[in-house]
């Protein structure tokens, strides 16, 4: 048997998915020929895989070392790399694998990718078009183009393109993502959703295309579509509060962002719920999405009774209270939408906080107190995007 052997079913391997069994057969042909090139090769892509990041590198790197005349591990590096996250190194890979072999295909493709991942979308367009040059019927590339093309807001040419993609390979879930995309992008949230429906008919685990898919079905309703296209247009900016003193007036603009935002969050949890609880896209939401919009829609309900009861009761506070409590929506669902961990940690904190001093002024009758509560829980939107601008890159 030959080293070429094992070789060649570990590169098979990884095509059907299997690193773990391609590792092992790639390192007994590496204990037979330690300077295999190939086998340190697809060794790394085995262990990239298997998020043995670390390792992956080295070997990577270990089949440059013996072959850097050869375009072949500087392609593997850069695709190594890339998944690891270090896109400036995938770079110098991918530019060192084109410069000795500039017509292979897959390499602009990579080259593509590195440019979205990093959102150089001018760059991602031109590495698609060179690699589409050389081999025009390839799907993936047509696809980056469109995604390029969409980043870049060329609503025409980034439809086409998707379509171009769809058309040269109608099994590939990454084609009809990428017309998703842009189908989104451009307010069609209709036929996005059925390009996502498409992908993940193609491939159920496709993570991304799920919630591309909750986020599109959400857009097909028009309130939601419309609270969500204000609540950008209205973001303001904490640097704002500067002016307060100057002008007063401003606080009426901040009030009015709160609530857009406020109403926006209830639209939210309201959608996710009717979809949740829908026969058809019921196993799109994960049970922690359901149970976020049923607190959401909870909160929204109680603080309504409350704020009923305290007026019924001419009990300010208990009224106040009730607004409070309607208000921790926006607490609610910004520590839900913050991705950073820490981050996460801190919003929650912040909303245990606020219902504490909820409690606190219904018992002591504070009517001042709840009503700070409600301006607390509404500038929410200001906090949390502090938080997520300091600790937005942390896991």
């Amino acid at each position: 048997m030959t080293v070429a052997d094992p070789v060649q079913r570990a590169r098979t391997l990884l095509q059907m998915r299997r690193p773990a069994e391609a590792e092992r057969e790639l390192r007994g042909a590496l204990a037979q020929e330690p300077q295999h090139i190939s086998a340190h090769s697809f060794l790394a892509l085995a262990l990239v895989q298997q998020g043995s990041v670390a390792e992956a590198i080295a070997e990577a790197y270990e089949a440059v070392r013996l072959a850097p005349d050869q375009w072949f591990p500087h392609y593997v590096a850069g695709q190594v790399l890339l998944r690891a996250g270090r896109p400036d190194e995938a770079l110098t890979a991918v530019h060192a694998s084109l410069d000795l072999e500039p017509e292979y295909a897959p390499t602009w493709e990579l080259l593509a990718r590195v440019h979205v991942f990093k959102g150089q979308w001018p760059q991602a367009a031109d590495a698609a078009r060179r690699g589409l040059a050389v081999d025009p019927q390839e799907s993936d590339l047509a696809s980056l183009l469109a995604v390029a093309l969409t980043g870049l807001g060329d609503a025409e040419q980034a439809t086409a393109a998707a379509a171009h993609a769809v058309q040269l390979d109608p099994e590939s879930a990454t084609a009809h993502l990428a017309y998703g995309r842009a189908a989104l992008a451009f307010g069609d949230p209709r036929r996005a959703a059925d390009a996502f429906r498409e992908v993940l008919r193609l491939d159920p685990g496709f993570d991304q295309a799920r919630d591309l898919l909750v986020l599109a079905l959400k857009q097909r309703n028009p309130l939601y579509r419309q609270l969500a296209r204000l609540r950008g247009r209205f973001r303001g900016g904490w640097r704002l509060v500067f002016l307060l003193p100057a002008v007063p007036p401003l606080i009426v603009v901040f009030i009015l962002i709160a609530v857009l935002h406020w109403a926006a969050w209830v639209a939210e949890a309201w959608t996710t719920l009717r979809l949740a609880r829908a026969k058809a896209t019921r196993l799109l939401f994960e049970g922690a999405d359901s149970r976020v919009a049923i607190l959401c829609c909870g909160l929204v309900i109680a603080g309504a009774a409350l704020l009923v009861l305290g007026v019924a009761l001419g009990q300010d506070a208990l009224g106040t209270a009730g607004v409070a409590v309607m208000a921790l929506v926006t607490a609610v669902q910004e520590a839900v939408h913050t991705g950073s961990a820490r981050g996460r940690a801190l919003l929650y904190g912040w909303t245990a906080v606020l219902v504490l001093a909820i409690v606190t002024s219904v018992v002591l009758g504070s009517a001042s107190m709840a009503l700070l509560s409600v301006y607390a829980g509404l500038a929410t939107i200001w906090g949390a995007a502090g938080v997520r601008r300091v600790l937005g890159h942390e896991g």
